[in-house]
């Protein structure tokens, strides 16, 4: 006797072979999904904590006379980008350094005025206009400081960006930006090997293109 549609649908639904073949396909995208998203964060946290302490390491040696010229600095800043590197090979790092007379100049950072139209002021250095230029180097700085690390006594800020892809190619399925970008930032004085270089007044300049 043929059976009906009713027999055979009870018969399936008793039926447990493969049962859990089926349920591990379900659950392991969702269960993988979350081990690599931990790894992943965690490695990131893991480059973070080590771009840290290599930058504060380093910052403290940049701020003896010893480390004054550029091929020193060169010398302090490779040793942050190889520790850096081994935990992420195909990283990006990038170095900057901005230097003021005292900690109140560096924390405000405030741009150098410009002397622009009320009218069109954007407040930025555009060509046809002139600003104070405060540090006498010449050029507009956005962020109120001299580039490098200055001299004696200077304060200095110290920043490293770092981009690199994740540790996975599984970010758009996690809701995660294809690549991580950390950013660690210092702040310390120069050691006093010598005597402040004087700042001297400001002096009204042309912005560039003028």
């Amino acid at each position: 006797m043929i059976a009906s549609a009713t027999e055979w649908f009870g018969r399936f639904s008793r039926h447990e072979s493969g049962a859990s073949i089926l349920e591990f396909g379900l659950i392991a995208p969702v269960a993988m999904l979350l081990i690599f998203g931990t790894m992943d964060i965690g490695h990131s946290y893991f480059v973070r904590a080590t771009l840290n302490g290599a930058m504060q390491t380093m910052a403290r040696n940049s701020a003896l006379e010893s480390s004054a010229n550029p091929v020193q600095l060169d010398a302090v800043d490779l040793r942050v980008k190889e520790s850096v590197l081994a935990l992420a090979p195909g990283a990006t790092i990038t170095t900057s350094r901005s230097y003021y007379q005292t900690f109140s100049e560096a924390a405000s950072s405030r741009a150098e005025s410009v002397i622009e139209d009320p009218a069109t002021a954007n407040f930025r250095c555009d060509a046809g206009e002139s600003f104070w230029d405060t540090n006498r180097n010449g050029t507009w700085d956005a962020d109120g400081g001299s580039k490098g690390q200055g001299g004696a006594r200077d304060v200095v800020i110290i920043k490293y960006k770092v981009k690199y892809p994740r540790l996975f190619p599984l970010a758009k399925f996690m809701g995660l930006p294809a690549n991580v970008e950390l950013e660690s930032n210092s702040i310390l004085a120069n050691q006093p090997y010598g005597e402040q270089a004087a700042k001297g007044q400001p002096v009204q300049t042309n912005c560039p293109g003028f």
